[in-house]
């Protein structure tokens, strides 16, 4: 289960090598993911305002079959992020989360 962080005017998710956080104070959105080892790989910065959509995806596992669900971000530049994998519920509630911080209601 992804940790989420919220306050009045910022957001942190955390979810294994991905922290995305949303700071309304500022405007913009920071993406870091951890790359290879310890090393982190420069943190992606967008505008609020670019996020268009964050939603629950599923796949089909090629080899068992499993349904995974991904929380997955969407900017209007078209690149698509995933943020967790998690529990069909866990991921809902994350989007949750995330979309009324952002005003996707």
């Amino acid at each position: 289960m992804a940790n989420i962080e919220t306050g009045t005017n910022k957001v942190v998710l955390t979810d294994g090598t991905t922290t995305l956080t949303l700071d309304k104070a500022a405007g913009k959105a920071v993406l870091q993911r951890k790359k290879l080892m310890f090393w982190n790989a420069a943190p992606v910065e967008f505008p609020l305002g670019d996020i268009d959509d964050i939603a629950v995806k599923s796949e089909q596992d090629g080899l068992s079959g499993a349904t995974i669900y991904h929380s997955v971000l969407h900017r209007r530049s078209g690149e698509t992020t995933v943020l967790t994998t998690e529990e069909p519920r866990d991921a809902e509630a994350t989007v949750e989360t995330l979309r009324r911080f952002v005003g996707l209601h």
